[in-house]
């Protein structure tokens, strides 16, 4: 057997354990699986003239890091457009559409994305405070939860959007004044692809470098893979393309959308799909929606929002809901359920107990987010063997420890102290798996798990945690991003670990992650990242 890489003077540390390996030395074979496990001699003796070795000189080697959920190719669109995340409030959202503009040429669209209702404050979100500065500019603006954006008067016009529409997606709205005439904002896809489908859209060369150089800085971070919750428009074209050219620099497993409306027809397509994909890709899983956000009174709550929002289910009959759970759980395919409102949580894990009573395969279905549940809801994640998927920079960096935003103020204190119970969670037994939700949120796993952590806004670490008695221990956050997504994936035999036969899918850093303080664990440097026994990164002098 060859070896295709030996790192050497490491300090390997296996988060099953949470404690360091006996050896300082690892071997990966032209598998790409760690073939042998010893002192530097032994295994420097198994390299070869075509064998990568590296001297990593005491640097601390991990299982590589997963994010469990987050949108590679919708992404690295969205983000190429205006970075509105910074935009602390409506003048500094003006100042900055207005350079923007001055750059455009006639005819251009503006695109911006990252939008914060809480610029808004307590004036309606709407287009209205931009339309002097985008006077007869076409203009998409995506708020951060990217289920709703603002077009620009411009925009409406051009898709023909001048009053209200009707949806098969029940939250969907093209939100009107009281004389019917559209404010500009667009609830959930359906309705924000009116105004989608007349913007210029990329090149496929375009889209395609834009997944690739965003993949790469994900590789950069220390990613070595990714649960990608969609596959639409060209996304499996794309991974098809950069794995054949051997550009693919993370493991993805792509969970395709099955939307209301979709039918028997539909639901044996999405189970046909399973399992397709490449060397480094497949199709794993469906994705599902149960809700939409809380931000824009979108989601599902047992009791209405503060503003009388948030009342209904995504789907118009959530029993079709629960229907296709059980059609697709009796086929053996994982689901991966948005769900952030509590009365979403509790239907998702409603259907899937209905589902593992009618026999079947044991399938390891998830739901994705869980903003805010009550007590009664924690124990049954474990009970039924749900994953619970969640993303913890959401709390640090859109809600407040004093619950002046926007999300805290529509939920009212009550369930706003219900805030992302990943700790309550963990201790009622459920597998928590982490994930960024990119481009929601920066995908660089180090902030990931540090926010898991401390819970603080990344960009004032300084201002107070919020629910800071639901944050996760060091080793959790690690184990958020190696064990817990390989056991979501069925994959726990083979990946997540440190040991002979496993992937050979490694980070490595310049420090122990487990005591790292979680405020300086964003600034700990990823020296290699290895995938399939590649390095897809190396730092500098490494």
């Amino acid at each position: 057997m060859r070896t295709r890489l030996v790192l050497l003077s490491a300090r390997l540390l296996d988060p099953g354990t949470g404690t360091f390996l006996p050896e300082t030395a690892l071997a990966v074979s032209d598998e790409g699986r760690i073939s042998a496990l010893g002192d530097d001699r032994e295994i420097r003796a198994l390299a070869g003239p075509a064998t990568t070795v590296v001297d990593l000189k005491g640097a601390v080697v991990t299982p590589g890091l997963v994010d469990g959920h987050l949108h590679p190719v919708s992404g690295a669109e969205l983000t190429h457009g205006l970075d509105l995340s910074y935009c602390a409030d409506l003048d500094d959202v003006r100042e900055a559409l207005a350079h923007e503009v001055r750059n455009l040429g006639r005819g251009d669209w503006l695109f911006g994305w990252g939008l914060d209702p809480n610029v808004f404050g307590d004036h309606p979100v709407g287009v209205a405070p931009f339309d002097a500065v985008l006077d007869g500019i076409p203009a998409f603006l995506l708020l951060f939860d990217a289920h709703s954006a603002l077009a620009s008067r411009r925009a409406l016009e051009l898709a023909g959007v001048d009053g209200p529409r009707t949806f098969t997606q029940a939250s969907a709205e093209v939100v009107c004044d009281t004389d019917g005439r559209p404010t500009g904002l667009l609830q959930e896809d359906a309705a924000c692809e009116l105004v989608e489908r007349v913007a210029p859209r990329p090149t496929p060369e375009e889209s395609r470098e834009r997944l690739a150089a965003a993949l790469r800085s994900m590789a950069a971070a220390g990613l070595t893979g990714g649960h990608a919750m969609d596959a639409n428009g060209d996304s499996l074209r794309l991974y098809g393309e950069l794995d054949t050219a051997g550009e693919l620099p993370l493991r993805l497993r792509v969970a395709p959308w099955c939307q209301p409306g979709t039918d028997a027809d539909g639901v044996r397509a999405l189970v046909a799909q399973q399992g397709t994909g490449g060397a480094l890709w497949r199709v794993a899983g469906v994705k599902l929606f149960m809700d939409g956000t809380i931000d824009n009174g979108t989601a599902w709550l047992e009791r209405p929002d503060c503003h009388g929002e948030s009342t209904h289910a995504f789907w118009p009959d959530p029993a079709a809901y629960t229907h296709i759970v059980g059609e697709l759980h009796r086929a053996g395919v994982t689901t991966a359920t948005h769900a952030i409102g509590d009365a979403a949580v509790r239907h998702v894990l409603d259907s899937v107990e209905k589902a593992r009573a009618g026999g079947g395969n044991e399938v390891r279905h998830r739901v994705e987010h869980i903003e805010t549940v009550p007590d009664d809801t924690l124990r049954r994640f474990a009970d039924l063997g749900v994953l619970a998927s969640m993303q913890p920079t959401h709390c640090c960096d859109f809600t407040r420890a004093d619950h002046t935003d926007n999300w805290s103020r529509r939920l009212g204190e009550e369930r706003a102290s219900r805030a992302w119970r990943c700790r309550d969670l963990a201790d009622s037994g459920a597998t928590v798996v982490l994930g960024s939700d990119w481009p929601i949120a920066p995908f660089p796993p180090l902030g990931v798990m540090a926010g898991a952590r401390h819970r603080r806004p990344s960009r004032d670490l300084g201002q107070a945690p919020h629910g800071p008695e639901q944050a996760l221990t060091a080793l959790e956050a690690l184990r958020g991003m190696t064990t817990a997504p390989a056991y979501a994936a069925g994959e726990e035999h083979e990946a997540g670990r440190l040991g002979l036969g496993f992937r050979a899918d490694l980070t490595v850093f310049a420090g122990n992650p487990l005591t790292t303080a979680a405020t300086d664990l964003p600034d700990l440097p990823v020296l290699l990242t290895v995938l399939d026994g590649r390095i897809t990164h190396r730092a500098a002098g490494v």
